[in-house]
């Protein structure tokens, strides 16, 4: 993809596209269940149209550091103090008062807001917000949003009786305090604005991202929207910038140790074990808490966990998943209201069968053709890869379908067995490996692959769940009780380019050797030590950064399953025309 500016620093600013023309329609008339519009979603939407459907339509939201900082200039604000006087009484109250936090609704307006100060001096009264950081240096004092917004609160004092003659915004940062005249065009521009807000969720359409915005990058949802990859993905020709992948300040918690209690303290959370004594964990450096087998874990600890959005998933001692615990839920009820009616829908689980059958069968392809070493056979394997690829385009059913995945899985792990090289040779015979089976595994090799997709199906449940998806309604797997179904449609692709890579690495590095497995005529398990090991490999892979095939930017393994899955999302809401698998070269 060509780099964002061209010749002479001229940025590309071709928009993608368009899809759908708009055709501008009245708002609906507001009725008993019509929720008020927040003035501070308002705000949003002057800023960003997407911004304030993706907040309030979809409930989507990430923090950032601004966000936080935003929090605590509100603090004191936020605190609610003596109610704001009735009209009829202003006059008989003291000269000069500050009410904080006065929330104010008006079925009329459509509107509902929390003003930060309501002041009052000689009747009169004056709507003062608070706004983080420094006053902007425009011809007005203050950004338009955020003169609507204030704007909308002195609209709404205003229509439960009291008057107000300007309002007022004041900066914490460069302690400063700008006025807000209430013309006539102001407020037009601030009911106007009210109006599309209504009109927009009314017609359940999200807008189009901003085009190569400066807005872009700060935009604390901007890893949800994702703008500059759905102008891609449309059509745009320039590269997307590297701003919807942050770092991995968090990581996953696994806990394995048998009868190992977890317990909140403080900020962080402590982990007692028999043997090893306390370990201490703090808790924004947790992405999510695996539990493996029979771990006790306190209510407070539970609790904290949840009230953060940190998802905790119980596994039994062999990796198998066996539930998960997580807040409140995402309220995104569009994303499942387009997953449900997909999932009903036989043509598209065909044709969205076909294709990610297709992208398993590339990627399978693709690690036979980075490793291999001209092994006999490995030539006619490829060509038959290919061979069943092109065939999952032609099947007319899923169970067709099964039969190709079948016999492109047959040849798959024919070639793979002989990629396994350890470097010691007497560990040879212990990493024979012939052909895949699940339960119980018959070989070291085949344990550690159950072990390996049971742990992408806890992440790629955990990264579908948090997006907003229901893991368990899927398009290709049958849906059964207990079962992830759209986790292990989403996470077929990866199954190679992550477990079965590490799987390599572990055997061929001598990282896991024959003493780490116990092999038992029911069935081969992994050691203790040998599990800790095998996971530590695996959560290595997941934070390797890899090249983005389609955007250009580097992102960890990890990350790379969050983008995939609202990616997902995008599609199943209309936005993008395919779903793009993830196919590395």
């Amino acid at each position: 993809m060509p780099p964002r500016k061209g010749a002479g620093g001229i940025t590309d600013s071709k928009p993608p596209p368009a899809t759908q023309l708009a055709f501008q329609l009245p708002a609906p008339p507001i009725s008993g269940d019509t929720p008020l519009v927040p003035a501070r979603m308002v705000n949003e939407f002057v800023y960003c149209p997407r911004l304030a459907y993706l907040m309030w339509t979809q409930a989507e939201w990430s923090d950032t550091g601004d966000t936080v900082d935003g929090r605590r200039v509100h603090a004191r604000a936020d605190r609610p103090g003596a109610p704001l006087p009735a009209p009829e009484d202003l006059a008989a109250t003291e000269p000069s008062l500050s009410n904080r936090a006065v929330t104010l609704a008006s079925d009329a307006l459509g509107l509902i807001a929390k003003i930060d100060i309501a002041e009052t001096e000689d009747g009169l009264v004056t709507p003062i917000d608070y706004k983080r950081g420094k006053r902007p240096h425009v011809a007005l004092g203050a950004s338009e949003p955020e003169r609507i917004q204030v704007c909308l609160q002195a609209l709404l004092l205003e229509e439960h009786g009291y008057r107000v003659a300007e309002a007022a915004i004041w900066y914490v940062e460069s302690r400063e305090r700008v006025r807000v005249a209430l013309d006539p065009t102001l407020r037009a521009a601030a009911l106007e604005a009210v109006h599309a807000l209504r009109l927009l969720v009314a017609q359940g359409r999200m807008p189009p991202p901003l085009h190569d915005s400066p807005k872009c990058p700060r935009c604390a949802l901007v890893g949800i929207c994702l703008p500059d990859e759905v102008d891609a993905l449309r059509g745009s020709t320039l590269a997307p910038r590297q701003i919807a992948v942050p770092a991995d300040t968090a990581l996953p918690l696994h806990v394995q140790s048998q009868r190992a209690r977890i317990a909140k303290d403080g900020e962080t959370l402590r982990i007692t074990e028999e043997d090893a004594g306390d370990t201490i964990v703090r808790l924004i450096d947790v992405s999510d808490v695996a539990l493996f087998g029979n771990v006790n874990i306190t209510t407070p600890a539970l609790t904290a966990l949840l009230e953060r959005d940190i998802p905790v998933t119980f596994l039994s001692y062999g990796g198998w998943l066996r539930g998960i615990a997580h807040g409140l839920g995402h309220r995104n009820v569009e994303l499942r209201t387009a997953q449900y009616r997909s999932s009903f829908d036989a043509a598209f689980c065909l044709r969205f069968g076909r294709e990610l059958m297709a992208a398993k069968i590339a990627n399978q392809r693709t690690i036979l053709r980075r490793n291999g070493r001209d092994e006999p056979g490995r030539a006619t394997a490829l060509e038959r890869l290919s061979a069943s690829r092109k065939a999952t385009g032609r099947v007319a059913s899923l169970g067709e379908m099964l039969g190709v995945e079948g016999d492109a899985a047959a040849t798959y792990f024919r070639a793979f067995a002989a990629l396994l090289t350890p470097p010691a040779r007497s560990e040879a015979a212990a990493f024979h490996f012939e052909a895949r089976n699940r339960r119980p595994p018959a070989d070291p090799v085949n344990a550690m692959l159950s072990l390996g997709y049971a742990m992408l199906a806890r992440h790629a449940t955990v990264a579908l769940a948090g997006v907003g998806f229901d893991p368990y309604r899927g398009f290709c797997h049958a849906p059964r009780y207990g079962r992830p179904a759209l986790a292990l449609d989403f996470m077929e692709p990866f199954r190679p380019i992550i477990v079965d890579s590490v799987v390599l690495s572990v055997v061929n590095t001598g990282e896991l050797s024959a003493g780490d497995f116990v092999v038992a005529t029911t069935g081969t398990a992994l050691t203790s030590p040998g599990r800790r090991r095998f996971i530590e490999a695996f959560e290595r892979r997941l934070s390797q950064e890899v090249t983005h095939p389609l955007f250009g930017y580097r992102l960890s393994m990890r990350r790379l399953l969050l983008v995939q899955a609202r990616l997902l999302a995008r599609f199943l809401l209309g936005e993008l025309p395919s779903y793009p698998h993830h196919l590395p070269r």
